[in-house]
Parts: structure tokens; C-alpha cells; sequence
């Protein structure tokens, strides 16, 4: 499961590493795709496997349907950490997410991203907004007892 978050800098050969508590599910390697918001999704090969499936079953004659596949296929990578628990994300991706020197890695269960220092902010200033976040809540109808 992928929690938490964690700030990181890209090194001198633009290979970020990727944090100790996330390393155990990507020993088989990881796919980075664009992500849903200019960030990157870092998924296992199991929840890759899932959209990849789902693409693939798809009405390929919807136009939708090939530019979804071109967003997430045609952009993916496979990618396996070095010794040091690091990825080398290719540069395409990285300008996709306005990666340049720091990122941010954020658990999200299943999957966790990979945001430019200055995007996160935007995204934490929407995460801390209590009045907006009272209403996200109550969609989870979390019991007191």
C-alpha cells in the first residue's frame, strides 16, 4: 500500500528515488503514465496489468478509445529501480509534469504520484481547504462509533 508523502530531488543524472516504504511492491519494476492532473501515476505491474486490461477491452472504433490508449500506452514506461531504490523517468515524462529538480511522491493505495515541487503546492492549498473538505467527507458517512 502506498502512503504518505515524500519530497525527493532528482540527482546529477536525473534518477529519482524512489522512498524506502515504496520500494517492496516495485521490485518487478513500475510503469510511470501522465497522470489525471500534470502529474505522473507510478504503478506496480499488477495495477498496471488492471487499466491496461480495461484499454484493451475497449471499442477501439471510439475515437475517445484511441486517444485514451495514446495518452497512457503510447507514454508509458517500464521502468526498474537501480540498487539505490532509483528510477530513471524518461524526459518526455518529465516535462509532462514539469519535472525539473524536485518531486514529490504522493501514496494514493494502489499507486502513488510523482508531482513537481510548485504543482503539489497548488494541489495541498485545494487539500487543506476545510470548507470543501467537509462536503468530500461526508461521502464516506465516517461513523463516530
Amino acid at each position: 500500500m502506498f502512503i504518505g508523502q515524500y519530497h525527493h530531488s532528482f540527482d546529477d543524472k536525473c534518477r529519482l528515488t524512489v522512498p524506502a516504504k515504496f520500494r517492496d511492491p516495485m521490485m518487478e519494476g513500475v510503469y510511470v503514465i501522465q497522470g489525471l492532473d500534470r502529474n505522473l501515476m507510478m504503478l506496480t505491474p499488477a495495477a498496471f496489468e488492471v487499466i491496461y486490461q480495461r484499454l484493451m477491452a475497449m471499442n477501439l472504433t471510439d475515437p475517445s478509445t484511441r486517444l485514451l490508449r495514446r495518452i497512457i500506452l503510447g507514454n508509458a514506461s517500464h521502468l526498474e529501480l537501480d540498487k539505490s531504490g532509483r528510477v530513471l523517468i524518461p524526459q518526455i515524462l518529465r516535462d509532462f509534469a514539469g519535472l525539473e529538480t524536485e518531486a514529490v511522491m504522493v501514496g494514493q493505495g494502489d499507486y502513488c504520484e510523482i508531482w513537481s515541487s510548485a504543482l503539489w503546492k497548488e494541489q495541498e492549498a485545494q487539500v487543506q481547504d476545510a470548507e470543501t473538505n467537509a462536503k468530500r467527507f461526508e461521502a464516506l458517512e465516517l461513523p463516530t462509533r
